[in-house]
């Protein structure tokens, strides 16, 4: 005697949990965000936490983070999250070929301490993926930052396999033109200035439901809300862009570590 399987009269009535383990944690509802693969560090805006599986930047995974310009959002989207970055042991943010040498006195007031900060300058395409996948093959504590304009989709997709993986953040960043191709990148998001302090993000591409509104981020640096006076608060884009490259970017990295390739 044979029995059928039961199905579910409507999509309300399944419940996925009823698969095994591992398949169920991969499921979710096309109105759904998805869960995380590994474990999820704060982003420091809400908002955006809300939006993104597991409740913010994802590990076991690469974040693309494709920009209009470089080094103009990149510390201000990832600044808030330092914290959560740092707060393992040996913890150290890991910048390769960045398209500025790193500020170090910037970044200290962001709360990135010089001997938390490794900087790797490489010069060609192929020695900053390389030297991405050691870091990650490495499981490198903290979280990897790498610029990769001119990669290829099945670069993006050696760095995936990779990072699936490693404990840590990885974040891509890559120019806006990237969209026009598909990525591997479990997590894609596009970011530009916004007005005053702020960014605009959008979220391309997430485990779960698509995601179509733009997320207006406050990203005005925390050491400076309790000295800037209230007019200052509200600032012109252009206003924005000039302080950001300077603050982030824009000096050469004295103390810092730097490994030259």
């Amino acid at each position: 005697m044979t029995t059928s399987a039961h199905i579910p009269s409507s999509p309300a009535d399944f419940d996925r949990w009823q698969l095994p383990a591992h398949v169920a944690q991969a499921v979710w509802r096309g109105t759904e965000v998805g869960a995380a693969a590994g474990r999820a560090l704060p982003t420091g805006f809400e908002v955006l936490d809300a939006a993104l599986p597991g409740g913010g930047w994802p590990t076991q995974g690469l974040s693309e983070v494709l920009l209009a310009q470089a080094a103009l959002c990149e510390w201000r989207l990832l600044a808030p999250a330092l914290p959560g970055f740092l707060a393992g042991r040996d913890s150290r943010i890991y910048l390769i070929a960045p398209p500025k040498p790193p500020n170090a006195m910037g970044l200290a007031q962001l709360g990135l301490a010089p001997q938390q900060l490794v900087w790797i300058d490489v010069k060609a395409p192929a020695d900053s993926l390389w030297a991405a996948e050691q870091l990650i093959k490495s499981e490198a504590a903290g979280a990897v930052l790498v610029w990769l304009p001119q990669a290829r989709p099945e670069q993006i997709r050696r760095l995936q396999v990779q990072a699936l993986h490693c404990d840590a953040p990885v974040f891509v960043f890559r120019p806006e033109a990237a969209l026009r191709d598909a990525s591997p990148a479990p997590l894609r998001v596009s970011v530009a200035l916004g007005k005053s302090w702020g960014i605009d993000l959008r979220i391309r591409k997430r485990r779960g439901a698509s995601a179509d509104e733009v997320l207006h981020l406050r990203a005005l640096p925390a050491n400076l809300q309790s000295i800037l006076p209230p007019r200052l608060h509200e600032l012109q884009t252009t206003e924005v862009q000039r302080e950001e490259v300077f603050h982030a970017l824009g000096q050469p990295l004295a103390a810092a570590q730097r490994i030259a390739h």
